[in-house]
């Protein structure tokens, strides 16, 4: 693949992280071009990226800026896209790895293993990713240069913080059924159907061995309360869509912690009435 397109999508709290990206790319992805869609409110810049800018007021659509962020690959003559987080840092095998199974597999959706870095991993240093390799336990991870196909079962862990497509898998699955359904807004629930779409378009989806992903260390909540909103919405969005509740760990923590109830139809936000 000659034509490598590395792409993300970010708002202005997250330049610095896209600043680290782009150093890691330029290390081990010479020659790859880089794209940065910017989200929320504020604009900014990003030295040595081709920016899109999708700043504005109103709800964050992290769907529809995924696919806008591919078609510009595209449009832009990619070859490979490169999706990557706007926390992710690509570790030195990553383009090697995702180029390789792109020329054996050139219509699947390929998914690395992707390691969350400590707090005190910091400052980073590139020489140093792969002794901090640990990849995340709910994914696959299958040995260096294998490709390990999705069973039925695990198109719902597709996640988007790294994965590759060619620039005609791209084009056909815009074409089949949109790309990342854009009805999602914020935050929640875009990335397992998008991999339900896969599934039921029979696109394969392959663990590719090797190709590190390092998400940068940031402060996180768990559950994420201050998407609360979002993630219900998102939830009743998905369950019209695919007949079954999404980010199920989620919402069960909501209601252990009197923030939401499933009233047995559907999730309601605040506690449960009391008998």
């Amino acid at each position: 693949m000659n034509a490598i397109h590395v792409v993300t999508l970010a708002s202005a709290g997250r330049r610095g992280h896209v600043l680290r990206q782009l150093e890691a790319v330029g290390r081990w992805m010479p020659g790859a071009a880089h794209h940065t869609v910017l989200i929320g409110e504020e604009p900014f810049t990003v030295p040595g990226s081709q920016v899109i800018d999708r700043t504005g007021p109103g709800p964050v659509n992290l769907a529809r800026a995924r696919n806008v962020a591919g078609d510009a690959a595209v449009a832009d003559g990619a070859e490979l896209v490169v999706f990557l987080d706007a926390d992710c840092m690509p570790g030195a095998e990553l383009c090697s790895g995702y180029a390789r199974a792109a020329e054996q597999l050139p219509e699947a959706v390929l998914a690395g293993p992707v390691t969350y870095l400590a707090a005190d991993d910091r400052p980073y240093d590139l020489d140093r990713l792969a002794k901090w390799t640990r990849p995340h336990g709910a994914r696959p991870n299958p040995p260096e240069d294998e490709l390990q196909r999705a069973t039925d079962e695990e198109y719902e862990l597709f996640w988007s913080l790294s994965f590759a497509v060619t620039a005609r898998t791209w084009r056909a699955l815009r074409q089949r059924f949109g790309g990342f359904c854009e009805d999602y807004v914020d935050y929640g629930g875009e990335d397992t159907d998008f991999g339900m779409n896969l599934r039921a378009c029979d696109v394969p989806l392959v663990w590719v061995g090797g190709a590190h992903a390092y998400h940068q260390w940031h402060p996180v909540s768990t559950p994420p309360i201050e998407h609360l909103d979002a993630i219900l919405v998102n939830a009743h969005t998905f369950y019209r869509r695919w007949a079954f509740w999404p980010m199920h760990g989620w919402l069960r923590t909501f209601e252990d912690m009197g923030l939401a109830h499933f009233d047995g139809v559907e999730w309601v936000k605040g506690p449960r009435p009391k008998e």
